[in-house]
């Protein structure tokens, strides 16, 4: 889930006319076996989607894996607009349930932007 957005953009930063369609992009970077995108659907017009997805990755390095995750605002006549991202490594995850922190490209935090996000280790 993601929520906050509306509070670090204006409501026209995405689309002139309606709200986001946000999608994430969730990966791992780390030794090449490792490495690896995966990408949530679009949620149409929400400016706090619920993706409800989930995803697994099998690590043979966890202690050099860091844990990639990008919104991206999909744009049907355009490139897709860029709305935060954030890397954790993944020796520094816990299980349960983390509100994650978002920054924009340059690497500035946003300030309100967040993923509610769960985490699970088998």
């Amino acid at each position: 889930m993601g929520d906050g957005w509306h509070l670090d953009f204006k409501h026209t930063h995405f689309d002139l006319y309606s709200p986001p369609d946000f999608y994430t992009r969730v990966g791992i970077a780390g030794v090449r076996a490792d490495r690896v995108m995966k990408r949530t659907k679009a949620i149409e017009d929400n400016w706090t989607p619920v993706w409800g997805e989930e995803f697994t990755f099998p690590l043979t390095v966890p202690e050099l894996a860091l844990l990639r995750i990008e919104v991206h605002e999909y744009d049907m006549s355009e490139k897709d607009d860029f709305a935060g991202q954030t890397c954790l490594p993944v020796s520094e995850l816990r299980p349960g349930i983390h509100a994650v922190p978002l920054s924009d490209k340059k690497g500035e935090k946003l300030n309100s932007a967040r993923l509610l996000m769960r985490f699970d280790f088998v």
